[in-house]
């Protein structure tokens, strides 16, 4: 089967950053499932592994964790999916990734592909779907009020992959006032599109304009990127016991000054029920199928912005660059091969 892989952590710049291969196709056991892909998206965590992870010697790693496409094959003990089956999923980050033609993933982290949306539409959308999700209602738990605060959530960086989904979730299921932060027109119109209430810029102090909105002080903060860099902000703009959730990963994040308002701080990885087989790794199958379910009713879109292409070394090297750029706008989508 077709592939794209590496064999070398390097800048996308080179030669072999990425490259395209063949690879004998899996066969199911357990409860995995083979995906025949058809479509697939690119997520910050695909440049991060490239720069930094290295196979061993002599093995190619196979990059990629969010695809739709139909199922080719069941394991004995599947009991989800069947042959025919349309499914989109965001695959678990210590197995084989989903740049491939056929992709072997437990079916307990898998949801049906929403029917209203072609293959390249639904590949936009697990991965930050699941992120977001599990932030809002797992971490944050923002259907439990904060006493005495704005019933309100700030989401920085609103017009990436994971604030464009967070922000409709939010608008769909809660009750939430949704403040995103973006910096650009082109972003800030992103946003306000997918429903943000307010926007302010994150190159700006954010706590003056969050104030200045005369809404008081919000509850819930969801920083998706850049949190290093805002976190004495989010301390200054938050409620007294408040809570605070980031997705990134920041060189440095002291949290003593969270405590003299008792901020309660959460940590999302969306890869942690499926590197674990957490007790209830089942839940990213009901999540998604959720989503899939909002999808098909109109309350939530998929947040593809470009189509790259077919799925080759060449554009998935040219998606990399726009993820690394820091300029992404919702998410870029390749499919077929």
């Amino acid at each position: 089967m077709r592939a794209v892989a590496y064999q070398i952590p390097q800048p996308i710049e080179a030669e072999t950053s990425l490259v395209d291969i063949d690879l004998q196709r899996p066969e199911p056991e357990g409860r995995d499932i083979l995906v025949e892909v058809k479509a697939i998206s690119v997520n910050p965590v695909d440049t991060k592994i490239r720069r930094g992870v290295k196979p061993e010697p002599g093995q190619w790693k196979v990059l990629g964790w969010d695809a739709a496409g139909v199922v080719s094959a069941v394991g004995p003990n599947a009991a989800f999916f069947k042959p025919g089956d349309e499914v989109f999923y965001a695959g678990a980050i210590n197995r084989s990734g989903t740049n491939a033609e056929f992709h072997l993933v437990d079916e307990r982290i898998v949801g049906r592909k929403p029917r209203s949306v072609d293959f390249s539409a639904a590949a936009a959308l697990p991965l930050t779907s699941i992120t977001a999700w599990e932030m809002l209602f797992d971490r944050l738990d923002v259907t439990r009020p904060v006493a005495g605060a704005a019933n309100a959530i700030v989401i920085i960086g609103g017009a990436g992959g994971v604030g464009s989904i967070a922000i409709q979730i939010a608008r769909a299921l809660t009750d939430l006032t949704v403040i995103a932060t973006a910096s650009r027109p082109e972003t800030v119109e992103w946003v306000k599109s997918l429903g943000a209430h307010h926007v302010v810029d994150h190159r700006q102090p954010l706590a003056a304009q969050i104030e200045a909105l005369g809404l008081g002080q919000p509850g819930f903060v969801f920083s998706t990127t850049n949190t290093g860099d805002h976190l004495d902000q989010i301390v200054e703009l938050i409620a007294p016991q408040g809570r605070f959730g980031l997705i990134d990963d920041p060189k440095q994040l002291d949290a003593l000054p969270l405590k003299r308002k008792s901020i309660s701080l959460h940590w999302e990885l969306m890869f942690t029920r499926s590197l674990f087989a957490t007790a209830d790794i089942e839940k990213q199958n009901v999540l998604l199928n959720r989503v899939s379910d909002l999808v098909d009713a109109g309350k939530i879109k998929s947040t593809l912005n470009e189509h790259f292409g077919t799925i080759n070394a060449a554009n998935l090297k040219r998606a990399h660059a726009v993820i690394e750029s820091g300029k992404a706008k919702g998410k870029i989508v390749l499919s077929g091969f």
